[in-house]
C-alpha cells in the first residue's frame, strides 16, 4: 500500500513539473522576481510629443502646389490650410471635390 502511495506521489510530482504555468510564457508579465540586495528602479519613460521639424513649419503655406501621397499613390494638390501643431494640412486634390487632411510628412513641394 505504501509503495502505491509513493508511486502516485512521484507520478503527480512529475506531471506537475511538466506543466507550464500561464505566467511562464508571458514575457510582458510583471511576475515577482527573486529579491536581490540591490534593487534598481526603471528609468522614467519620456514621451515626446509629435512635433514637426522646424523645416516643415515654414515649408508649406496655403495656396502652394504640392504632391500628396495617399493610399500608396501620389497626386497633385493645392494646400488649403496648414495645422503646424498637429503636423497636418488640408489639401484639395486636383480632380476631386472634397478636401483631404494629410500629414505634413506625406506632402512634397513641386
Amino acid at each position: 500500500m505504501t509503495k502505491k502511495i509513493i508511486a502516485m506521489l512521484a507520478l503527480s510530482l512529475a506531471l506537475s513539473a511538466c506543466e507550464s504555468s500561464p505566467t511562464e510564457n508571458n514575457s510582458n508579465s510583471n511576475a515577482a522576481q527573486p529579491a536581490s540586495s540591490t534593487r534598481s528602479t526603471p528609468a522614467p519613460v519620456t514621451t515626446s510629443s509629435v512635433e514637426p521639424s522646424p523645416a516643415a513649419k515654414t515649408e508649406f503655406k496655403a495656396g502652394d502646389k504640392v504632391k500628396v501621397t495617399a493610399n500608396g499613390s501620389t497626386a497633385e494638390a493645392t494646400i488649403v490650410s496648414v495645422d503646424e501643431k498637429a503636423g497636418k494640412a488640408i489639401v484639395r486634390v486636383q480632380g476631386e471635390k472634397q478636401d483631404k487632411t494629410v500629414a505634413l510628412a506625406d506632402i512634397v513641394k513641386q
